[in-house]
């Protein structure tokens, strides 16, 4: 058998799958980052006819349809006060392609990506997938990153940061304050930061801002999705905002490596973006309301866990064995070494069942608690 690429030896499956093929098949699953919600009926509608009028046959542009990327740029306005031409927009194969686009047209081997520890397993992956070195900078004890950690954090070699809020595994949501000195930062050391806002709507307390809003000097790169926001993660469709010439390159890669979003799902964005948002803010009062009951439950069996004032994660101080020990009575967590070193002793778990499936887990849970 030929050799492989190196630097694949230190990509490995996500734990978050492992865990997946450990269960039995009808665990709860509260292990799965995505709405429990179907993906709304004007949304599907949109895709339906994009097929039967032909609209979906043929390759887009390289940087997706024109309406869809004027629907994104009037999305940022919209709800992030941000003036981002359509032209500086690529859409994407999930948010996961725009984050691999964005970390590969920057990162050269050798050089550095500051990541939250714990955070989103893609970010190690594909900084590593770049010929990178991963950096973990170990959150604040509310879960949030401090952006004093990412600034000394910074040296000779230093290509980017990492910037996810609401935060996946954590529920931590930035303050506008931070943003603005991860801004700063990247304006004044002269790298990227790479901001992650894919779980933007879902803020319980506070507001999202993004460092885009306050960078002087197009250092911010946005990543986003349909996928959390619309229920649309089978989908994929995604998009990267930044200056025009960070689209160019990451345009060059996406070109070779994507061609283009698929064209359905690029029809079912557009309606998405431009169509009714009801649909959305009930998703999100859903999620506030099981949150409340999980951290509810999680306290009350005795568990350490920081209020997450966003996304739709809860990330608990577990007793060894928790995690595994839950998982034999039926219900999927995440083990929090999956995120990264500071993970080590919690675990993740996702609100993203109904009430019944919720209580029934929250009571697996404390059963394993009193008896680890």
């Amino acid at each position: 058998m030929t050799n492989f690429a190196t630097r694949i030896d230190s990509v490995s499956i996500s734990g978050i799958r492992k865990v997946f093929d450990a269960a039995g098949p009808n665990a709860i699953n509260l292990g799965l980052g995505q709405p429990d919600f179907p993906t709304p009926s004007h949304i599907r509608d949109a895709a339906i006819h994009s097929i039967q009028n032909g609209n979906s046959d043929r390759y887009t542009p390289n940087s997706g349809i024109l309406s869809l990327r004027r629907a994104i740029s009037q999305k940022h306005s919209r709800d992030n006060s941000l003036d981002i031409s359509p032209d500086n927009i690529i859409a994407t194969a999930g948010g996961s392609e725009a984050l691999h686009l964005a970390i590969e047209a920057h990162v050269n081997p050798g050089e550095k990506v500051l990541i939250p520890d714990p955070g989103f397993v893609s970010y190690r992956a594909l900084t590593h997938i770049s010929g990178g070195i991963p950096v973990p900078i170990k959150l604040r004890d509310d879960l949030t990153m401090d952006p004093a950690s990412i600034e000394s954090s910074i040296s000779e070699g230093v290509a980017a940061f990492i910037v996810n809020s609401p935060g996946n595994p954590t529920g931590g949501v930035q303050s506008k304050a931070d943003m603005k000195e991860f801004a700063r930062i990247a304006d004044d050391y002269d790298i990227l930061c790479i901001s992650d806002e894919v779980y933007e709507h879902f803020v319980f307390e506070g507001s999202h801002r993004s460092p885009m809003e306050f960078s002087k000097c197009n250092n911010v790169l946005i990543v986003n999705t349909c996928s959390k926001s619309y229920s649309m993660t089978g989908w994929r469709l995604g998009w990267v905002a930044g200056s025009h010439e960070r689209i160019d390159k990451m345009l060059r890669i996406h070109q070779y490596a994507q061609a283009c979003a698929s064209a359905v799902s690029q029809h079912a964005a557009l309606a998405a973006l431009s169509g009714p948002q009801d649909g959305l803010f009930e998703m999100v009062n859903t999620f506030k309301q099981r949150r409340d009951v999980l951290v509810d439950g999680l306290i009350d069996m005795g568990l350490d866990v920081p209020l997450p004032k966003g996304a739709f994660y809860a990330f608990p101080s577990v007793p060894p064995g928790w995690v595994e020990n839950v998982l034999d009575q039926g219900v999927i967590v995440v083990p929090g070494s999956s995120f990264g070193a500071s993970g080590s002793g919690s675990a993740r778990i996702a609100y993203t069942v109904d009430s019944t499936q919720l209580e029934k887990a929250i009571d697996i849970m404390r059963k394993v608690t009193h008896s680890v």
